[in-house]
Parts: C-alpha cells; sequence; structure tokens
C-alpha cells in the first residue's frame, strides 16, 4: 500500500527507512562513510527539501519510499542547514558539493524530479519500488509532464529504464563516485 506521507508527522520515518534502504549507496558512502548520520540527512531532505514524499507499506511495516518535487520547486535550503551540519558533521562540504554539481546538470524544461527513491534490504525484490514508481509517475502522467533522476547505482539503471527512463549522461562529482542522470519524457 502506498500513502502519501506527512511531511511533519512522517519525516523520521521516512529519514530511516530511506537511511535503510541507501545502506549500500556509493554516495551516501562516499558522503558519509559507514552510513553514520544518513537518517538525520533524509529526515532533514525529507522535511525541508523535497515536496512530496510517499511511504510503501508491506505487512504493517514502512518498506520504502520516494521523495519528488515538481517543475519549480525549491526547497528550504535555510531550514536545512542546521539539519544537515548535525547529520554530516564536517563531511557537510561533501553533500554541498554534491548538490552543487547535481543542480548544474538538471533539465532547464519543467519536470517531475525524482530526488530518492528507496526499498528496505529485506522488502527489495518484492514489488515495493515499483509500487513506489507507478505511484509517482501516475502523478507526473496525469499532469503531462517529465521526469528526472539521478541514479547512483549503475545497476540500477536497467530498472529505471523499464519505466521509461533512459540514461542522458555520466554524472562526476570531483572525487566521488559516477551517478548517471536520466529523462523519461511526457507521456502526452
Amino acid at each position: 500500500m502506498i500513502r502519501s506521507a506527512d511531511k511533519e508527522k512522517d519525516t523520521g520515518e521516512l529519514g530511516e527507512v530511506l537511511a535503510r534502504a541507501f545502506h549500500d549507496d556509493p554516495v551516501i558512502l562516499w558522503m558519509l562513510p559507514g552510513g553514520k548520520g544518513s537518517a538525520l540527512m533524509f529526515t532533514t531532505l525529507a522535511r525541508y527539501q523535497h515536496a512530496l514524499a510517499d511511504l510503501a507499506h508491506r505487512d504493517d511495516k514502512t518498506a520504502g519510499a520516494a521523495l519528488w518535487d515538481p517543475p519549480g520547486y525549491e526547497g528550504d535550503m535555510e531550514g536545512a542547514i542546521p539539519g544537515f551540519v548535525e547529520a554530516m558533521g564536517d563531511r557537510v562540504t561533501y553533500g554541498m558539493l554534491l548538490d552543487e554539481a547535481l543542480a548544474a546538470h538538471r533539465p532547464k524544461e519543467p519536470h517531475w524530479y525524482l530526488a530518492q527513491i528507496g526499498v528496505v534490504p529485506e522488502a527489495q525484490g518484492s514489488g515495493v519500488g515499483g509500487e513506489l514508481m507507478r505511484a509517482g509517475l501516475a502523478r507526473v502522467d496525469a499532469e503531462g509532464l517529465p521526469a528526472y533522476l539521478e541514479s547512483t547505482k549503475e545497476s540500477n539503471i536497467p530498472i529505471y529504464e523499464h519505466y521509461g527512463f533512459t540514461v542522458t549522461e555520466r554524472l562526476d562529482v570531483p572525487g566521488g563516485p559516477p551517478m548517471w542522470g536520466m529523462w523519461r519524457p511526457s507521456k502526452r
């Protein structure tokens, strides 16, 4: 079951689920060795930086989450800074470097942005990610707009391709692991 998250009430849960889902993500591990601080970082992202969040539930447990931004959305960076500093400590500059590098490559055309989508390890491969993706893309398609994401794992590219995304470029952050920008054209 997919439900829209309440940005005030559910952000801690979103942070915990995404931290578990991204426990082995190369970009997260580059920014936060061992994943230390990732739950608070994702909580801060959900509360201040992204417009919409979906939660997936299986067997009365939260199994996955997705964070989306509609066209033109700008998060509350000022509100987010204390959470990022607490979560990342002296590694906060890595997050700033990543954010700047990715922002420079995002398409200028109006689009929905899938910032994060993740499934907890014990539910991976069970269809939860697909449910989250379909729910988000239904919103995108209802507006007749394209969508964009960055894949932080090369192994996830075929999954995103299944939903109509194609790689537009490889993104390299100085000193960080590679990522891939992916675009999904409008379905109208």
